[in-house]
């Protein structure tokens, strides 16, 4: 009994904390731009390619070298598909075109996975060695998962109060005309803001590429429970996100485990619905005044 509850906690928790880097990820840019960015799922699995390519099988070293490689090569794509958002936008929260554009390049970008790799699940080696938690082996990628969830929520903390230029794009979350008019280069620090996003799942998929399905398909999956879990937590609020992402990872355990894994999303779905008929805000956000 005591190994079946380990097993669905610290596996739930550290799924979770994959769902809480997609969701940082979702808040960064939000408060930059009022955008959900949907191709951030397939942006993660990137990440996992990355490694698959890049760093299967090497030593801690070059492991080092390329998740850094990865993130910035993500980065760089996720600031690109941001542009292109943000082109056709006066503001960036004027038009709904963003809804059509995000999912648009997630599309795309799962298309060319698909014909350039094949509908294959790549196998990735983890340079962490498992661990056991009750008694119950656990792969080392889990603890680098949790590991990289704190580790991102404290240095968006830290850069979004403590740089200029995180305070630049906290003004702008604040009141976009305001910081508009005061002269700060909105367009500038919104991309910045998009590029902060990739590197999260940049470095993210990268680290538990060994946990997770390498596929072009599975984008979709993690993009949803991400999303999930913003709402969940709250949307905007990373300090949600250290809540609402393990939240959604442990009910999508229990539910592979008691009823079957082809149900996980169907629970993460109904947590959703149930939040947002409970705590519509989520469980750390506010309620903020519309202008109409």
């Amino acid at each position: 009994m005591l190994s079946e509850i380990a097993i669905i906690v610290v596996r739930g928790v550290a799924i979770g904390s994959i769902f809480a880097l997609i969701a940082m990820s979702f808040n960064i840019v939000h408060g930059a731009t009022g955008i959900l960015n949907f191709a951030q799922g397939n942006m993660f699995v990137l990440g996992g390619f990355a490694a698959f390519f890049l760093a299967n099988q090497v030593d801690v070293s070059w492991w080092l070298l390329m998740m850094v490689v990865s993130g910035l090569l993500v980065a760089a794509l996720v600031t690109f598909q941001g542009w292109i958002t943000l082109l056709p936008l006066r503001s960036a929260v004027e038009q709904d075109s963003w809804i059509i554009s995000t999912m648009a390049a997630s599309i795309i970008l799962g298309a060319i996975l698909m014909i350039t790799q094949g509908p294959f699940a790549y196998t990735v080696q983890s340079v962490v060695p498992s661990f056991r938690v009750f008694g119950v082996r656990t792969p080392g990628a889990y603890a680098l998962a949790i590991g990289a969830m704190v580790f991102w929520y404290f240095a968006l903390r830290f850069f979004l109060r403590k740089t200029l230029l995180g305070l630049a794009i906290s003004a702008i979350s604040q009141d976009l005309d305001a910081a508009r008019a005061a002269g700060l280069p909105v367009r500038r620090l919104q991309l910045i803001a998009f590029a902060i996003s990739g590197l999260i799942v940049g470095t993210a998929g990268f680290l538990v590429a060994p946990v997770i399905s390498v596929s072009p398909d599975a984008g979709m999956r993690y993009v949803l429970n991400g999303f999930v879990a913003t709402v969940v937590g709250g949307v905007g609020s990373n300090l949600g996100t250290l809540i609402g992402g393990p939240l959604v990872g442990v009910v999508a355990m229990l539910t592979a485990y008691k009823i079957g894994g082809s149900y996980q999303d169907l629970a993460s779905l109904l947590v959703l619905v149930l939040i947002l008929m409970v705590r519509p805000q989520g469980l750390f956000g506010r309620t903020t005044a519309r202008r109409v």
